[in-house]
């Protein structure tokens, strides 16, 4: 059985022998930003508002905004998923 792990940048790695092993080329193109300010003014939230309905702190979406940090993983995806169908996503979310 073959181990596999996603890693933060992307890269996909084979676990074995206590080791990482890259399966794809090490050049990882870089994804391009995610625009947190846009999306949430587009979608028509304060940060509040959009912290509350992604379930982080808003320091969190502020210091996306500000450049402080980058939204990486599975936050990455999940704002260029809202930013595609926003009211879908946040529908399936309040019914969490």
């Amino acid at each position: 059985m073959q181990r596999l792990r996603l890693k933060a940048d992307g890269r996909i790695v084979e676990l074995r022998d206590g080791g990482e092993f890259p399966l794809a080329p090490t050049t990882v193109e870089p994804a391009a930003p995610v625009e947190v300010r846009d999306l949430r003014r587009r979608v028509q939230l304060t940060q509040q508002e959009f912290a509350a309905k992604l379930g982080v702190p808003v320091e969190t979406i502020r210091n996306w905004e500000q450049g402080k940090r980058m939204p990486r993983g599975p936050a990455r995806a999940l704002l260029t998923v809202i930013a595609h169908a926003p009211d879908t996503v946040f529908a399936a979310l309040a019914k969490t």
